[in-house]
């Protein structure tokens, strides 16, 4: 089959979205800035959802539901929330259409909302003036609430998974009795998205804080998790945020204290998206197509016959059948594409550009011998194996490329993170070899912004396992104690 991907070394850009379409995992909506996932896309989506879903219930977190709408009035209580997401918001004005005479559908003026409605951008807001009604003492806490659903954030410039104006996303919102506890909240919930995307993603991540520009809005600290992709630019994959007691007073949410004290909540709010996606695509994959880590593929293992006659296929169908049952009772994934509609060639094309970790081609002579050919799709290898303990080998095997994947994009990582200790280079690497580069800042809000007008980098995050160093700023020369994390990013 043509698969139509251009190189990712001619023009990366192009190369991903090449590779999100031609595999199946999303295309462009009418809606322009939308997308629309596809059965396969979605059905890593699944995986990643349901990992996490249950990685979220077994540290205490339960689900609920909030509105889709939010009244425009809630944004204007938190100052920095609404300053950070007013040019994002969709804004919906009217709730009536009608037929103007002409067989078209126009908007009936007279049906004007008495208060405009926000189309969910974020939560905390509509979240926050629920909770008013559910805490009145520390009995009542900690809430610890997760709602899985979609969001609207208007973008003029769009790119499947990695910028939509519609994307799906978990956020999780709790409320506490003091501080100490929002703050171990934030970072437990943080070390669950690394851990996340570490193990399951294969993704290698660094887990650090933003600085003050680069906080989410109405935060006192925003602790992020950043990856590294192959083109060199960074990608933020999941934050996590302590929101203090901003919201609780923007929206009154007082309790009253085991000492019998009124005080405001302590807040935090936590969220990963289908970004996610894209993380898992630019991370791993290659100019054939998809690279899955076995633990989010669809399909873990795909069979593939060569017969030439259906009474060899009846003999490779019961193996296979024989096989399956195996293979599911260790919870792998398999699927026997028995379609005599394609030759195996075009599938082998097929189930390399849809990234299937392992494929297995089993053919009469295999019958004969007892062997089937297993290939690789992390690094392209083939092997021919006997096919008693069969089942074993391939559990095995599907773990090895699990761990080869994450140290391949562990190995890129550290081979593209570079310390720097003038501005000169700094500007130089930044186009010669792209990735992180590790130096010095002064900690002003001016000089950061100065150094993203200049070079499109921004600080990524202040490492939290940053070792203490004399250093100067790299932009100013003024003293620092301490290097942070700067790059290009998505």
């Amino acid at each position: 089959m043509s698969k139509g991907i251009i190189s990712k070394e001619e023009d990366y850009s192009q190369w991903y979205n090449d590779l999100v379409i031609k595999a199946d995992l999303a295309e462009y909506s009418p809606v322009r800035g939308c997308m629309i996932i596809k059965p396969y896309g979605y059905s890593i989506w699944e995986k990643m959802q349901a990992v996490l879903d249950k990685m979220f219930k077994e540290t205490g977190h339960s689900n609920a539901y909030f509105p889709l709408f939010i009244p425009k009035s809630f944004f204007s209580k938190e100052a920095s929330h609404v300053e950070g997401f007013a040019k994002e918001c969709a804004v919906v004005t009217h709730y009536r259409l009608k037929n103007d005479g002409e067989g078209n559908i126009i908007v009936d003026e007279e049906a004007k909302l008495e208060e405009e409605l926000i189309v969910r951008p974020t939560s905390e807001t509509i979240i926050w003036n629920t909770y008013k009604g559910w805490i009145q003492s520390y009995r009542d806490l900690p809430i610890l609430v997760n709602q899985w659903a979609n969001v609207v954030r208007w973008e003029m410039r769009t790119r499947l998974f990695l910028r939509t104006s519609e994307f799906l996303w978990q956020e999780g919102h709790t409320a506490h009795a003091t501080a100490e506890e929002a703050i171990a909240e934030t970072e437990q919930m943080l070390n669950v998205y690394a851990d996340f995307v570490e193990n399951w993603l294969a993704v290698p991540v660094v887990r650090g804080r933003k600085t003050p520009n680069e906080r989410f809005a109405g935060a006192l600290d925003t602790y992020c998790i950043e990856a590294l992709m192959q083109d060199g630019k960074a990608l933020q994959a999941g934050t996590s945020h302590f929101l203090g007691q901003n919201f609780a007073k923007a929206f009154d949410v007082k309790f009253t204290s085991k000492e019998g004290k009124l005080d405001y909540v302590w807040a935090t709010s936590w969220g990963v998206s289908t970004r996610l996606m894209g993380a898992l695509i630019m991370s791993h994959s290659d100019d054939a197509g998809l690279v899955l880590p076995p633990k989010l593929a669809p399909i873990q293992v795909v069979v593939v016959p060569i017969y030439k006659h259906d009474e060899e296929l009846e003999k490779i169908s019961a193996y296979v059948k024989s096989l399956t049952a195996e293979l599911k009772a260790k919870d792998i994934s398999i699927k026997f594409d028995n379609r005599d509609t394609q030759r195996p060639g075009f599938k082998f094309a097929e189930y390399e550009l849809k990234g299937v970790p392992l494929r297995v081609a089993i053919g009469s002579r295999d019958m004969q011998n007892g062997t089937v050919e297993l290939a690789r799709r992390d690094n392209k290898t083939k092997e021919t194996v006997k096919q008693e303990g069969l089942a074993e080998h391939i559990e095995n095997l599907l773990e090895e490329i699990q761990q080869s994947i994450y140290q391949k994009a562990l190995n890129f990582r550290a081979e593209n993170t570079t310390e720097v200790d003038d501005y000169e280079t700094f500007k130089r690497l930044l186009d010669e070899k792209p990735g992180f580069l590790s130096a010095h800042w002064d900690g002003t809000a001016e000089t950061e912004q100065r150094i993203k007008e200049e070079t499109k980098a921004t600080i990524r995050c202040i490492p939290l396992n940053n070792k203490q160093e004399e250093g100067k700023c790299i932009l100013t020369g003024k003293p620092s104690t301490q290097r942070v994390l700067f790059a290009r990013a998505y």
